[in-house]
């Protein structure tokens, strides 16, 4: 990787209870919120815009699928971005640009509009989520300080993710669905004030520019995949369109790999991804944003479909998953961090995944919630409290301060990516078994999760055989290079070795 000065604000002191530490993790935890808040808070509202606009049920899914489309696709050049023009400036122009076009979803008065408008929410999301993180790891150094950080901003993304269902419910039950979006805007204007108070960092000092090939050709491939997985649950994977889109992923892939090792400056240096433990990380992380993904849709509509629950009763029925994922992420997994290496704490997280998949595939149409549901909920997010931070940590430790944004991107990417292949994959066999048993939604609810069990299962073999290598250990006092020092060579990823 080429020597680039340092991106960012230099570590915060080591004093990481510091007026300063706190309210930079509260500032840069609160943007993560409201985007998480708001990437699920209009699942609740769709079937009152569908009712008002009168959209049709294929424009109607284009309000979900377009923001995912465009925050998906477009996180690594956001990441890189950040990393090359600053990342409290991107973030502060993410933020408005996402509170402007809130304020055009609240107010839409035609389909296009909303759809338009939730593209554009999706696209400044892209540059919000890498800056913020990668603002959230350059101003905690390696260690104790990162590892609580990152613990924290995992508890605030599964906090988000559930506040969202039961806010929308009630928004929409009580003010209409407008509130779901009208709501973004004063938040992010006490945001907007607060983000000068940021570290400024500096952009990158090596001169670099944008490689627009290659994030035209990397943000149009994972535009296909995300489009074309969507396409292939909604029309079959056999249809035209569908097809055409898996196509040009595999085109735009091999032309962005080939255009990344031509190109002086390449929008993802392929050397980020040379230390194996780092590309199993993301492999793993791509396994688990398929289950998260996965569990939480198809738990929803067991509790709704199956057991009869509320929108609003089902969302607080995923509470003790929330408080669980925050309990486990904020007190458990920095302690058990400072005592084990990633792979033990990985391991032990995939393991309780699996076993809380295993636990929700034993459903009947006739169980009920604390004895068939609870457990497996709870076994889940236990294993999420573990494998989110930890992973996050495993990928953006040991990567210089100036390529920050890009590694908060990839995690980011690889989440985002996983949730989108797994939740097709997992929709499409559950609409299978459910057709192939006489319309039983249980049978199919039961496949998905099993599938999600093995899923777990293939990534705690690949964390099993790839993070197997002694590396480089960061001890809680390990500090990153001030701005004016030179970076030294970027070691393995911290604490990736055997336990």
């Amino acid at each position: 990787m080429a020597d680039h000065s340092t991106n960012g604000a230099a570590p915060l002191p080591a004093a990481g209870g510091s007026r300063r530490a706190v309210f930079v993790i509260s500032l840069i935890c609160a943007a993560q919120f409201v985007l998480q808040l708001d990437f699920s808070i209009v699942n609740v509202a769709l079937p009152s815009i569908q009712r008002e606009l009168g959209m049709p049920a294929a424009e109607l899914q284009w309000i979900v699928t377009g923001y995912a489309l465009a925050f998906g696709s477009l996180l690594l050049a956001g990441g890189r971005l950040a990393d090359l023009l600053g990342r409290r400036q991107v973030l502060a122009v993410g933020l408005a640009l996402f509170a402007i076009a809130s304020l055009a979803c609240g107010l839409a008065q035609w389909p296009i509009m909303l759809i338009i408008a939730r593209i554009v929410q999706g696209a400044a999301g892209a540059m919000v989520a890498p800056a913020a993180l990668s603002l959230l790891t350059t101003t905690n150094a390696e260690g104790a300080a990162r590892n609580r950080a990152l613990a924290i901003w995992q508890a605030t993304t599964a906090a988000g993710a559930t506040a969202a269902i039961v806010a929308g419910g009630l928004l929409t039950q009580y003010f209409g669905w407008r509130a779901v979006f009208l709501i973004n805007p004063p938040i992010i204007a006490i945001l907007l004030a607060l983000v000068p108070r940021l570290p400024a960092g500096k952009r990158s000092g090596s001169g670099g520019s944008v490689d627009v090939r290659g994030a035209l050709l990397v943000t149009t491939g994972i535009a296909a995949l995300i489009f074309g997985l969507s396409s292939g649950q909604q029309h079959g994977f056999t249809a035209p369109a569908t097809l055409i889109a898996l196509a040009l992923v595999v085109l735009l892939t091999t032309g962005f790999v080939f255009a990344e090792k031509r190109s002086a400056a390449p929008m993802l240096p392929l050397s980020i991804l040379a230390e194996p433990a780092r590309r199993a990380a993301i492999a793993a992380m791509l396994l688990i944003g398929a289950i998260l993904a996965g569990y939480v849709y198809f738990a929803s509509l067991y509790l709704q479909k199956v057991l009869g629950f509320s929108p609003v009763a089902t969302g607080l029925a995923l509470v003790p998953s929330t408080v669980t994922v925050v309990l486990v992420s904020t007190l458990g997994t920095r302690r058990l961090l400072a005592r084990f290496r990633i792979k033990a704490v990985l391991l032990a997280g995939l393991v309780s995944m699996g076993a809380g998949q295993l636990w929700l595939a034993q459903i009947t149409a006739g169980a009920s919630y604390p004895a068939a549901v609870l457990p497996g909920l709870v076994l889940t997010a236990a294993g999420v409290g573990l494998t989110l931070p930890t992973a996050s940590i495993a990928i953006t430790s040991g990567v210089q301060a100036s390529d920050q944004g890009l590694a908060g991107a990839l995690f980011t990417t690889s989440q985002q990516t996983g949730a989108a292949v797994g939740l097709a994959i997992l929709a499409t066999a559950a609409a299978a078994a459910t057709a192939g048993h006489s319309g039983s939604l249980v049978d199919g609810y039961r496949l998905s999760f099993l599938i999600a069990t093995g899923l777990a299962v293939l990534a705690a073999i690949i964390v099993a055989l790839q993070l197997s290598t002694k590396s480089h250990r960061v001890e809680p006092g390990h500090q990153q290079p001030g701005r004016g020092a030179p970076p030294p060579a970027p070691p393995a990823p911290a604490q990736l070795g055997k336990s």
